[in-house]
Order: structure tokens, then sequence, then C-alpha cells
């Protein structure tokens, strides 16, 4: 990493998006998941898959680990869990936001009663958790985690604190922009979908080659929430606007791709 620059980065950024575009003027259909071995995201070549997928334990019955995956329902939510900002200690340093949007299907249809996740960096970029050792102050009043469940119209809504970007090890020098990372459940543990949603106007999405990974530029935006002032509660919370879409051509990017 020490002698793997900013610019080298952005120049295999800019050769996989000129690449794609080319593609794309072509005829290509456009795709809306970025390959798991694109190279500029380091990581991504040490730890994708290479091998053909096994089926769970080996027996051809991916419902298997639904046996010892994690067992969660409607009664395990409770109201509190979506406002990351309520600690018996204290209030949490930082800007309080509001986050909410709707999970939707291809159809636009709401999908009801699904578990949606979050976590997240402090308002300082660090994350509660013993791994990140990176000298910037922890917060005693903010664990960066929260859940809910989607409404009859497939709503959900955080009130939480912006976080702050953060440096991380993928060359020298490289900062990942301020995000939030969302998981929702399906009607399965198998199912999960895991995603992050960025904030606009920020500098650094042109720079993260997580983010750039998404060659395709309308997927890209998909990830971007939107400031939206109905959401902003008065002398409380700026209000964030972010759907997820599940499937189909406009589809939320996930971790896990297709």
């Amino acid at each position: 990493m020490a002698d793997l620059t900013q610019a080298h980065i952005d120049a295999e950024i800019g050769a996989h998006q000129d690449a794609y575009d080319k593609a794309l003027a072509s005829g290509s259909a456009p795709r809306h998941h970025p390959p798991r071995d694109y190279a500029p995201y380091r990581s991504s070549l040490l730890r994708h898959p290479r091998q053909p997928l096994v089926a769970v334990g080996g027996v051809g019955d991916p419902e298997a680990v639904e046996l010892t995956g994690p067992v969660f329902g409607v009664t395990d939510v409770t109201e509190t869990d979506s406002d990351l900002t309520r600690a018996p200690t204290g209030e949490p340093l930082g800007e309080r936001i509001t986050v909410s949007g709707r999970l939707l299907d291809r159809e636009g249809r709401p999908v009801r009663g699904q578990l949606v996740e979050i976590w997240q960096a402090n308002a300082s970029g660090r994350y509660a958790h013993l791994r990140d050792q990176h000298p910037a102050p922890l917060d005693p009043h903010f664990t960066g985690v929260g859940r809910t469940l989607t409404d009859d119209q497939g709503r959900y809504a955080f009130t939480t604190i912006k976080p702050g970007a953060y440096p991380w090890r993928n060359h020298t020098n490289a900062w990942r922009p301020a995000h939030i990372h969302f998981s929702v459940f399906g009607t399965a543990f198998t199912q999960r979908l895991v995603t992050q949603m960025y904030f606009p106007g920020d500098p650094l999405l042109a720079l993260d080659p997580i983010m750039r990974s998404v060659t395709d530029g309308a997927a890209r935006e998909r990830l971007v929430a939107r400031y939206e002032h109905g959401l902003s509660e008065p002398e409380f919370s700026l209000g964030y606007a972010w759907d997820i879409v599940l499937d189909g051509p406009a589809a939320t990017w996930t971790e896990e791709g297709r």
C-alpha cells in the first residue's frame, strides 16, 4: 500500500469506467452490480469467491442454514431500536439526522413487515468495534447500530447521527466517504441483502473504489440519499430520504450482487 497512491487508484477507476462506458455504447446491457474482483478495491482481489458455490452443509438444502442462523420476529424489535441517539448514558455528539424511505419490489409495491438493520461509524468516523483502532474518539453514548420493521407502506425510519469519513488501508491516504450500512433480511436469513447509503455532495464519492465499483452511473446514483426538508424536524434533525428497491431494473446495488 505504501507506494499505491490515490492517483494510481483514480487511474484504475477511470480505466474500468471507460471500458464499461464503451461497452454500453456498443450495445451491451447495463451492469447494475460490480465484478467481485474489482481491482481498485484491493481486498476484493483477496477474498472474492474463485470456486463454484456449494450447497450449504453439503446436503443440497439451502434451508439447512436456518437451523443455525439467528432467529428473530416482530416481538424482538422495540419502538426505541430505531433511534440510535437514545442511550441511558447520555446523548451522542454530532449532527442528528432522520433517515427514512421505503422498501419496494420491482413493481414499486411496498414490502411490509421486513427487518431493516443499520450500522455506522460515529460523527468522528470511528466504529464501536475492537478492530477499529484509528485515532478518532469513541463516543460512549453511541453504539452505531439500530433496527426497525417496515410498516404497511413499506416505510422505515431511523434517527441517528451523521457519520464521519474515516481512513482505510486500501491505498495511501485512502478515506471512505460518510455512509450507513443497511441490511434487509426478507423472509429468511438466507435472503439477507447488505448495501450502503451515501450522502449527497460528498467530495469523497468520486475517489472511493467501493462506490466507484458500481460502474453504471444510474445504479451508482441510487446509492446516494437525497436531502428532504419535509423529513427534517424543527430544532431536532435534518432529513434524508432513501428508498431500497429489491430487484428489477431500478434495483439498489447490494454487496452480494446477483
